[in-house]
């Protein structure tokens, strides 16, 4: 069933493509996984919002809500922002767009969907899937298994043309390789990895944080009647920063104080899946995408988006991005035999795990409220179709 919310004019003028269905991705009770986790905290509520659920096209994920915002500039005559972001000196686009160009780890998500993306819009797809980009291929025991089963082998199926870089192309400008498109008489638009450093990567996510409102008037929530802490993947970090932006959005429709709620604003938690960069690092780039995003839905982004609302948790990063360590693993099967949903494992995982770790250990319950309920959201990103390239790591009991 559709469920309505209605954006504010600044926010509703901007153009949207639509690549999601009609209705919300559901929102669902994780009850089993409540009761084994949260055993001594029966007052605490966990739901999983299902954006692998949320897109007709191949591997739905939270990539398809972001390219929504995207499209119609792939589609103008004269799209802004089809360049490199490295690229100092960018030259305007004449004439329609024939191909997208993307890049991504080996296993990356994201290529997928702007694979899937592409065929439904007629038009080519170039992935750059680069083998230096976190541990999953050095992790391997079979490396060229990995290197063509899971989200590699999607991609082929949906007809992209694949190049295996040795390095990340963002550390390069990849303008020369767009340059060499032209010269073939092709008419290239580059997507950064994520879409998060694409200056309309986090709209998506904002709108998902209207969706989400509704979607708590709709479950009747107890409590606070909202989602008090609400957990997601922070990897290139635009979906972060796209709810941060949306929710704070909302605070300000409402004229919300947060100090005078019930528990003030929502927490929204981003789960770090990659010990690369600091904390530090990451905690900078997601405020400057809520920022960003913030400015072109109708906030300040100075004055409305501080430090203090973005809540990064970098103990559940593992050995390396990509790299499925056990506690992650424990977390994906844990996951998988109680509740009957499957996850991956490069994002949702350590989400789960890092999730699961601040309802067991009471982080998110208030000791000076111990009677009141708290309301868990657990974002689902998608990324199933990796799982085949992990097969050594998840095996059967009997092989």
């Amino acid at each position: 069933m559709s469920i309505p919310f209605q954006l504010p004019e600044t926010f509703a003028q901007i153009p949207r493509y639509k690549i999601l269905y009609p209705n919300p991705s559901p929102i669902h009770p994780l009850s089993s996984i409540t009761r084994t986790v949260s055993p001594h905290h029966p007052l605490i509520t966990i739901h999983a919002k299902r954006e692998d659920h949320s897109s007709p096209l191949a591997c739905a994920g939270n990539k398809y809500r972001k390219l929504e915002y995207i499209v119609p500039d792939i589609l103008s005559q004269t799209p802004l922002y089809h360049s490199h972001e490295n690229n100092p000196t960018p030259r305007p686009l004449q004439g329609a767009v024939t191909t997208l160009v993307t890049e991504g780890a080996i296993q990356s998500n994201h290529t997928v969907q702007v694979a899937a993306l592409a065929r439904t819009l007629g038009l080519k797809a170039l992935i750059l899937l680069h083998r230096g980009t976190g541990g999953g291929l050095e992790a391997a025991s079979d490396k060229e298994a990995f290197q063509r089963s899971g989200n590699v082998q999607i991609n082929h199926l949906l007809g992209a043309e694949a190049r295996i870089c040795e390095d990340d192309p963002l550390a390069w400008d990849a303008t020369p390789l767009l340059d060499e498109l032209r010269a073939t008489g092709e008419n290239p638009y580059w997507i950064p990895g994520g879409a998060s450093l694409h200056p309309l990567g986090g709209l998506g996510y904002a709108r998902a944080a209207f969706e989400i409102a509704a979607q708590e008037e709709e479950l009747g929530l107890g409590g606070s009647g909202m989602f008090d802490y609400i957990f997601v993947a922070c990897g290139s970090g635009s979906t972060i920063g796209g709810l941060v932006a949306g929710f704070k959005l909302l605070e300000k429709i409402r004229g919300l104080d947060a100090s005078k709620t019930i528990r003030g604003s929502r927490k929204v938690i981003g789960i770090l899946n990659s010990p690369t960069k600091a904390r530090a690092y990451h905690e900078a780039r997601v405020l400057a995408f809520a920022r960003r995003a913030g400015e072109l839905i109708g906030l300040d982004g100075e004055r409305d988006i501080g430090v203090e609302d973005v809540r990064l948790d970098d103990r559940f990063v593992g050995t390396a991005y990509g790299v499925l360590d056990r506690e992650s693993k424990q977390a994906l099967e844990t996951m998988a035999r109680v509740e009957g949903m499957v996850l991956d494992p490069v994002y949702t995982a350590k989400v789960a795990r890092g999730m699961m770790h601040w309802v067991n250990k009471g982080e998110v319950a208030d000791s000076a409220k111990p009677l009141e309920q708290v309301n868990v959201l657990f974002i689902h990103t998608g990324g199933q179709g990796a799982l085949g390239a992990y097969a050594d790591l998840i095996k059967h009991p009997w092989i």
